[in-house]
């Protein structure tokens, strides 16, 4: 099923990415609304990580539109992106490991003019106490809060986070679970979260997609998600 794009603060329509003559998304639309999460469901090799890189400007598309708050992105360099308001938390979570939690932490800022944001040790509270040390030391857990913090500190308008439990004790996705819908309240952000991880997409997310081979196969508003269907397509 090829999802219909409706307007919304990120709108993605037809786009096309792949890796030389290898096309990963042949054609895949769709859209985020204000102050929604969307949950971007699939196995590995189905094209979510490239959907991602190709959003952040990583990687180039061939064809279609990519459109935040009502401008352009698919001329624009990673940068740009993020000063438009696109921020992204990569798969691995890509930390600063030698620099402290601050200094990676500023490392997202959009001048070095300007501090931390308070509130970013708010909703990660552990990432102040651990201020000071380097990010290489932390657990994975804490690294993606780090990421995450990082991402944030740009006051992006769509939060894009790619694989976030990968790697993660089951306690820690709990509180990641919280977390996320917390920021998106307090912030009125939308957030686009790429997954394998069923449970965690239900938790967090308003509505939920499923990508095989590049495109959308299944839209559903979390509501209305059969789990148990959904689950063997993730296990196929």
């Amino acid at each position: 099923m090829q999802s219909e794009v409706a307007e919304g603060v990120l709108s993605v329509a037809g786009i096309r990415v792949g890796y030389g003559q290898s096309q990963v998304i042949p054609d895949l639309s769709f859209h985020a609304a204000p102050n929604e999460i969307v949950a971007i469901l699939g196995r590995n090799g189905m094209g979510k990580t490239t959907l991602f890189k190709a959003l952040i400007g990583i990687l180039p598309v061939g064809a279609g539109t990519i459109v935040l708050d009502g401008h352009s992105l698919v001329d624009k360099e990673p940068f740009e992106r993020v000063a438009d308001g696109l921020g992204y938390v990569p798969q691995g979570r890509m930390i600063f490991p030698r620099l402290t939690v601050e200094d990676n932490i500023r490392a997202g800022l959009r001048s070095r003019k300007e501090e931390v944001p308070e509130e970013v040790f708010e909703f990660f509270p552990v990432l102040k106490e651990m201020r000071g040390r380097r990010g290489g030391n932390l657990s994975g857990g804490q690294q993606q809060q780090l990421a995450i913090a990082r991402a944030l500190a740009s006051k992006p308008k769509v939060l894009l986070l790619d694989e976030p439990t990968e790697g993660i004790q089951p306690s820690i996705i709990k509180d990641l679970a919280r977390i996320l819908k917390m920021i998106r309240d307090r912030r009125g952000l939308s957030i686009v979260v790429s997954e394998q991880v069923l449970s965690f997409a239900l938790e967090i997310a308003d509505r939920v997609l499923v990508l095989e081979r590049g495109r959308v196969t299944l839209e559903s508003p979390r509501d209305e998600v059969d789990a148990e269907s959904v689950g063997r397509m993730l296990s196929i």
